[in-house]
């Protein structure tokens, strides 16, 4: 476990960063990802942050938060609903046309609810899209301006290195968790005819998984965390029916088994800036500690990281999961969707 005190120590020396960091955070006005978009306005010097969500009211508030912190800061609010790919395009097209780098991508999207499949305008599940398709899609038209932060000095990390990161906060491991069978049914990866609640979180997941590291592969000087998050009160209850009630009950019962708010967006900033992820180019000069990454190999520039700033030991069933190929699969799928949809502006079949 990293402690506490050793994630505030390095989030303290973020002060030295020159300003003129770049973060987009995605599902940027509540939650983890504001706890972390906050964290990152405390330490560090005139960052400019982009926060993507749906909310108005809750992004006037989160920018208030930011200002009253550091005033320096320069937040941005870009109002759209991501569940759409083409909304994603657009968003990141603004993006494109008023930066020329991004040095960190923070995406943590998503809803609960006890509906079945819920297919938007564009033939895909909503809930599928916000944990899978909008994040990778945002990777892809992003890419540019991250391989751009990656190559300029003024930015850099706890290494003194430029920060190249994204971060995706999902769960790395929950298709293995409770004995599940960590596998991808690679006949209908979009879950169109075999969809149900329990599969679309072991696709998200595993797609995001092997997505990442093919991106590290292909991106080196980029790096890539999958993030588990615990438990941290959130208020994501209130969107099931009965939600605001069962919150009431059950957070004052599972707040001693959970990670305050705060803390947690101190352990994501660590996760999203720290040199112990880095990406697969710089781990090769790199000496200390530096985390193994998702396919057994130290540094590999995509590491799947637990709340704790542990990564996840090896899994045999993943294992033979990547064995199978399904990194491969997975892209191939993904550009295919992205290509139906985007390009082509049809419904994804």
């Amino acid at each position: 476990m990293v402690n506490l005190q050793a994630v505030q120590a390095h989030n303290a020396t973020l002060k030295s960063l020159t300003s003129g960091l770049v973060a987009v955070f995605v599902g940027g006005t509540s939650g983890i990802a504001l706890s972390t978009a906050l964290a990152l306005t405390r330490h560090t010097p005139s960052p400019k942050i982009y926060l993507i969500g749906r909310s108005q009211s809750a992004a006037d508030a989160a920018i208030a938060s930011m200002k009253t912190i550091n005033s320096s800061a320069q937040p941005t609010f870009l109002q759209t609903d991501i569940s759409l790919l083409k909304n994603v395009d657009s968003v990141c097209a603004e993006i494109a046309a008023r930066e020329k780098k991004v040095n960190l991508l923070f995406m943590t999207p998503g809803y609960m609810t006890l509906k079945g499949r819920d297919e938007t305008a564009e033939g895909l599940d909503r809930k599928f899209v916000l944990h899978y398709y909008a994040r990778m899609r945002f990777i892809t038209n992003l890419l540019p301006l991250l391989n751009a932060a990656s190559q300029d000095s003024s930015s850099v990390n706890g290494n003194a290195r430029p920060l190249s990161r994204v971060v995706s906060v999902l769960d790395p491991m929950v298709s293995v968790r409770a004995g599940g069978s960590g596998t991808l049914d690679y006949s209908d990866l979009s879950l169109k005819h075999s969809f149900s609640l329990k599969k679309c979180g072991w696709h998200a997941s595993l797609m995001g998984d092997f997505f990442l590291e093919s991106m590290a592969q292909q991106n080196p000087h980029t790096s890539f965390v999958h993030a588990y998050p615990s438990g941290v009160s959130t208020g994501v209850l209130r969107e099931l029916p009965a939600g605001r009630v069962l919150s009431a009950v059950l957070t004052p019962l599972l707040r001693p088994f959970m990670v305050p708010l705060e803390e947690s967006g101190e352990r994501h900033l660590f996760a999203a800036t720290s040199g112990r992820y880095p990406p697969k180019a710089e781990a090769e000069h790199m000496e200390g500690d530096v985390a193994v990454g998702s396919d057994g190999t130290k540094g590999s520039g995509c590491y799947w990281v637990s709340w704790d700033g542990e990564v996840f030991p090896p899994n045999k069933k993943l294992e033979r999961t990547r064995d199978q190929g399904a990194a491969e699969k997975v892209v191939q799928h993904t550009e295919e969707v992205f290509k139906k949809v985007c390009e082509e502006g049809k419904t994804y079949p």
